[in-house]
């Protein structure tokens, strides 16, 4: 199935979950969080919420500074 993360298409398999389309990314499972279609998705339920086609997730990375 195709979905947009971070505004560039990717593919991953049927059923996959917010934590699959992290690991396509390579992205760390800590500092990051999770909306898919606009909606924040809680750490505790990244394994268990699955993906549709055409999902816009959006995976924002925190920064320390000033």
């Amino acid at each position: 199935m195709h979905v947009w993360i971070n505004g560039e298409q990717r593919e991953l398999g049927t059923g996959a979950s917010v934590l699959d389309a992290l690991a396509s990314l390579g992205a760390p499972s800590t500092g990051v969080a999770v909306a898919v279609n606009g909606e924040v998705v809680p750490r505790a339920d990244w394994a268990a919420t699955a993906l549709a086609e055409g999902a816009r997730i959006e995976v924002l990375t925190a920064v320390q500074g000033g």
